[in-house]
């Protein structure tokens, strides 16, 4: 399939890591918990140990957002969901020169929240898709559901040709923040920003125009415990193990060797700082897109490795073929190449 256009959003609120850690002490939470937890947050958070700059949220206050109860949360998720995801689908139809009533399909990966029906479902009706489009929520599939979706676009157009397939990757990772003793959660709540990347795809192909194939998946249920959301009072608690950074390397080195050309670049989710340099560890490439990516937007779960892609595309220069890969809960890892048709 051959990529037509891609955008990403971001929500106008922008937080520095030290004003995070500031929010967070004015809200009473660093007195609330053991001294070894206030040593991680203000280690994280305030010395650029995290490898962020900044990070964007749906909310104009941090301070609030752990005190929050779950009703609240899922409110929360549902008003601001199809509202980033709809900004980045109306750039990307901008950029391909389309209208709303021109896509046959529109796919959307969250983690984040639940809705039923899905955020396909209020994306479809804030910009006027067809009534006769079909629309496809996944959901469960945590950091590294770009390129799943991404494979389920590709059966789309091959089952119907000359179809117009969006994707878009959507989470309020600021509607499942969550806070306690526990180091995982911890990290999480200094790694986790809001955003949304879209992008549209197609069976039409032409000059310098960039295809994707060759996907690949690799999954360890075993690790599942390892990386999870797990319900804690109706709420979600991110469930983070230090083992991640390897567990990571070591699938994403394993779906490398299963590629079918030599890349110019990778390009992965950013997971964080010690994940990033675990990768670039087992791979004969530096992920300075993924880096830049965490610098100014942290981790945003499943956006970040479309966010690496449209930076790559805005200074591609002489490339050809690029890597793919994101992973995350399951413990799953995913990959696909893209190439400059000629």
């Amino acid at each position: 399939m051959f990529l037509e256009s891609i955008a990403t959003a971001l929500p106008r609120h922008a937080f520095t890591q030290p004003e995070c850690l500031d929010a967070l002490r004015q809200s009473g939470l660093l007195d609330s918990l053991k001294p070894r937890s206030g040593s991680i947050l203000n280690k994280v958070l305030s010395n650029g140990a995290s490898g962020i700059g900044t990070r964007h949220f749906c909310l104009p206050e941090i301070a609030p957002v752990v005190e929050r109860g779950a009703q609240e949360l899922n409110e929360f998720f549902e008003r601001e969901a199809p509202v980033l995801a709809g900004e980045a689908l109306s750039k990307a139809l901008d950029e391909a020169g389309l209208a709303a009533t021109d896509l046959d399909a529109v796919l959307i990966c969250t983690c984040t929240g639940y809705l039923c029906p899905g955020v396909s479902s209020h994306v479809a009706e804030k910009l006027g898709i067809r009534p006769d489009a079909y629309l496809q929520d996944l959901v469960g599939l945590g950091c590294g559901a770009a390129i799943p979706m991404m494979r389920s676009a590709e059966g789309l157009l091959a089952a119907k040709p000359g179809s117009k397939v969006a994707t878009i990757a959507v989470e309020v990772c600021s509607a499942a923040f969550y806070a306690d003793d526990d180091p995982g959660v911890l990290i999480s709540l200094c790694l986790f920003g809001d955003g949304a990347a879209a992008a549209i795809w197609s069976d039409k192909p032409g000059d310098g125009r960039w295809r994707a194939g060759n996907f690949s998946t690799v999954h360890h249920p075993q690790n599942r415990e390892k990386i999870r959301f797990v319900n804690a009072d109706g709420k979600l608690r991110n469930q983070l193990d230090r083992a991640v950074p390897g567990l990571a390397a070591e699938a994403v080195s394993e779906l490398y060797g299963k590629r079918s050309g030599e890349p110019d670049r990778v390009l992965a989710h950013a997971g964080g700082r010690d994940v990033i340099e675990a990768i670039e560890e087992v791979l004969p490439h530096r992920l300075d897109d993924t880096r830049d990516v965490l610098e100014t937007c942290g981790n945003m779960s499943s956006p970040s490795v479309m966010f690496a892609l449209e930076r790559a595309l805005a200074g591609a220069n002489g490339d050809s073929r690029w890597w793919l890969t994101a992973f995350g809960a399951g413990f799953a890892a995913h990959s696909c190449e893209m190439w400059r048709e000629s």
